[in-house]
């Protein structure tokens, strides 16, 4: 209960927050400008026009889990509220969880309101509804989901600024994961093969979660693939969690 207690709060105090709604705002206006280039991609508007809003809701939403999950603890630590919310019955734990999952809320809404704004521009510019859009969508939220678990982790021992760059650092290098891996098999070194692994397994597999190709261009998914990806995704959010908890228990209020 004191958990959602704490995330209805955030989620109250974060989608307040300016930056918020001038990030929805471009973000409905690049969707939207799909339409714009409708004459210049003929019998092409669908692909483009999915191909843009899965991008919006890709680069839309980290920049909300980055800019606002970096300043959710700072804010509390700088306006000195934390040792008032500290000093009342709720464990650590329950304050970093509620949070994490006020922020996961706002981030939710502002991914059903561009979902919602795709669609409308889908129908508008070719008349058709497709179903397949939402897996696309779905796997966007469970990498939004691990980008704001570790915008929460580094906020958690950092300022915003460096949680910030880690973070943004993190979220393209997780993406090139597999190519550190063909890399190292590449090279003849085994320290170089042993350490691109280290890296492989430590740094987030973001790649896992970019099925925008495929959802857009239609070819199929195994089942297989798709639930690998989502354990992953819940796992790692959980480790960060827990690496998160840990350290914000050990820091001095």
């Amino acid at each position: 209960m004191k958990v959602v207690t704490i995330a209805l709060n955030t989620y109250r105090e974060s989608i307040r927050d300016k930056v918020l709604y001038g990030l929805v705002l471009f973000s409905i206006i690049f969707i939207g400008a799909s339409r714009i280039l409708k004459p210049l991609t003929i019998g092409e508007e669908l692909k483009v026009t999915k191909d843009m809003g899965l991008a919006s809701i890709s680069f839309f939403g980290l920049l909300i889990a980055v800019f606002i999950g970096t300043r959710l603890l700072y804010e509390e630590i700088e306006k000195k509220t934390i040792y008032t919310i500290i000093s009342k019955p709720l464990k650590r734990w329950q304050f970093l969880l509620g949070k994490y999952i006020g922020l996961l809320l706002v981030i939710l809404t502002v991914v059903i309101i561009m979902t919602l704004w795709i669609y409308l521009v889908l129908w508008l510019t070719t008349r058709t509804f497709d179903v397949t859009l939402l897996l696309g969508i779905f796997y966007i939220f469970l990498e939004l989901m691990v980008i704001t678990a570790i915008s929460l982790f580094f906020s958690t021992f950092s300022t915003p600024i460096m949680s910030g760059l880690i973070t943004f650092m993190l979220y393209f290098t997780g993406h090139l994961t597999r190519d550190i891996l063909i890399f190292a098999e590449l090279t003849k070194s085994r320290i170089v093969t042993i350490i691109s692994h280290i890296i492989y397994f430590i740094l987030p597999n973001l790649s896992n979660f970019n099925i925008k190709g495929e959802i857009v261009h239609k070819v199929p998914l195994e089942t297989a693939f798709l639930l690998y990806s989502l354990s992953y995704g819940i796992l790692y959010t959980i480790f960060l969690l827990l690496l998160s908890v840990i350290i914000f228990q050990k820091r001095d209020f």
